[in-house]
């Protein structure tokens, strides 16, 4: 079992040198069975806001490619992968939980999960879209009202698989990854392959249009001003 750990600044926020590190970090696991956790108290609060505000044209389009990466290395990975959500799984933090096989969380009443993305007037890039339908069937109910939820609403939700105390989140998520890892791995890597095939490809051309269109969207002045007054200046 291999654990890597989502661990930086802001709550684990999302930027570019935690998400080479984790990419780099699942390739060099080599199949091997995942335990995937968050640093502290929280999985991961989403995209380094920071960073993101401060991002031109170029800047933005290596971010969202980085960030499609990973989460696409997550979700094919051959072995079995396993969240431990032990708090905050916010945004992006949230859709690295959805890439794994199977997700437990800690039933803890301040934490926070959901997809506020449409909270700043964002859009998902095509390949995370991919992602999260083949994850979460009833994607709509939770993209739409942009709203984050307790453990229990999210367990609810299917954003969760399943709910222990604190205490026994990590014991119930080593478990969960032990129970799939006695599958034998070669059946598992293909089993696994059949059933996501195809679901991280997109037409070169659908990217470049997104791009296109979303880029200026997640450049413009008006995004950067909100997400600054969300950071307090």
């Amino acid at each position: 079992m291999i654990e890597i750990t989502i661990e930086g600044p802001g709550k684990n926020a999302l930027g570019s040198e935690l998400m080479t590190q984790l990419l780099e970090q699942i390739r060099a696991a080599e199949g091997q069975p995942i335990l995937l956790r968050g640093g502290g108290d929280s999985f991961s609060a989403g995209l380094n806001l920071r960073e993101v505000a401060a991002l031109d044209a170029a800047g933005m389009e290596r971010f969202l490619r980085l960030l499609g990466d990973l989460s696409a290395e997550l979700f094919d990975y051959p072995g079995p992968t396993v969240a431990l959500v032990n708090g905050h799984a916010i945004a992006g933090g949230l859709v690295l939980a959805l890439c794994c096989d199977y997700r437990v969380g800690a039933n803890a009443p301040r934490a926070r999960i959901g997809l506020n993305e449409i909270a700043l007037g964002l859009r998902f890039p095509a390949r995370l879209l991919r992602m999260l339908r083949y994850a979460l069937p009833s994607l709509d109910r939770v993209v739409l009202p942009a709203k984050l939820h307790s453990p229990e609403e999210a367990l609810r939700l299917g954003l969760l698989d399943e709910l222990a105390s604190p205490e026994d989140a990590e014991l119930r998520a080593k478990e969960c990854l032990e129970g799939l890892a006695k599958h034998p791995p070669a059946g598992y890597a293909a089993a696994k392959a059949d059933l996501r095939a195809g679901v991280t490809r997109v037409d070169p051309e659908e990217e470049r249009a997104f791009l296109e269109e979303v880029i200026p969207v997640w450049t413009a002045d008006e995004l950067k001003a909100t997400v600054r007054a969300m950071l307090g200046g």
